[in-house]
């Protein structure tokens, strides 16, 4: 068996009151912050910069920047889960928003089967509970990391709460499936020491497609390094611009769909 390279994932130390404003740089299960809120309501959050957000269910909530600010206003549409992936100056996070009843209050997924399974595909496992919670493992195997890949889903951990140290094959094993989802949208990813970096040219839709197949390929947060060229889509070119074909029946563009306002991403 090969020994464990020197790659960890997690974030460690980072402080919540750091997750609370800034959307952290992480790009894989489990989320980084669990948002609770009612069902008919709203709730605003600040946050030091952001870009977009995008929500994975717009159904259960919404999410808006409000003009001329950092401030976000999350609205619970009806009782459910879902992601919302943020974006801010190159670095991505992810939350779980969790809608409830009127009255009702947001039950943590403390997932004890899941983290048994996990147990079982990892050993050496540790976990500590209290103030100082923590998960550490050492990936070895595809079955450790397809049993933490089914625990990081739930609501059991939050990202800054792991350290994850894996062996070469099953880091190889992860990026070979994050570049299978990205090789449609014309798109890379490659480890450079303790992080991923994201390269190649995408329209704004495939950058954020790319971030979320980014997000749930992968097991444990780790910096992310965005190289993606952006190009924006061609402007349609106003009426009565372009040259006149004296012969041609004239008729009316179509009114372009608005664009629906999602995870807000994000929104991972």
């Amino acid at each position: 068996m090969s020994a464990p390279v020197p790659f960890r994932a997690g974030l460690g130390g980072v402080l919540l009151a750091t997750l609370l404003l800034l959307p952290v740089p992480a790009l894989a299960w489990p989320v980084d912050l669990v948002f609770s809120l009612e069902s008919g309501t709203d709730r605003f959050h600040k946050l030091t910069a952001v870009d977009w957000v995008e929500v994975e269910d717009p159904s259960v909530a919404t999410v808006e920047v409000l003009p001329g600010s950092n401030e976000l206003l999350i609205t619970g549409k009806r009782p459910g889960r879902t992601l919302m992936l943020l974006y801010a100056e190159g670095k991505m996070g992810v939350w779980r928003l969790t809608v409830t009843a009127p009255g009702a209050k947001a039950t943590p997924d403390a997932a004890p089967e899941q983290l048994a399974a996990a147990r079982k595909s990892c050993p050496g496992l540790q976990v500590a509970e209290g103030a100082e919670r923590s998960l550490v493992v050492t990936v070895k195997d595809s079955a450790c990391r397809k049993a933490l890949l089914a625990l990081f889903q739930t609501d059991a951990w939050l990202a800054r709460e792991l350290e994850l140290t894996f062996e070469l094959p099953m880091l190889q094993e992860q990026l070979s499936g994050m570049n299978s989802a990205l090789k449609e949208l014309g798109l890379e990813a490659r480890y450079s020491g303790a992080g991923i970096v994201l390269q190649g040219e995408a329209t704004p839709e495939g950058h954020r497609r790319a971030l979320w197949e980014l997000f749930r390929q992968s097991v444990g947060s780790v910096p992310l390094e965005d190289r993606v060229k952006i190009n924006a889509p061609e402007a349609a070119p106003d009426a009565g611009t372009g040259p006149v074909d004296a012969g041609a029946i004239p008729v009316e563009p179509l009114e372009k769909a608005g664009k629906r306002t999602k995870r807000g991403t994000p929104s991972k």
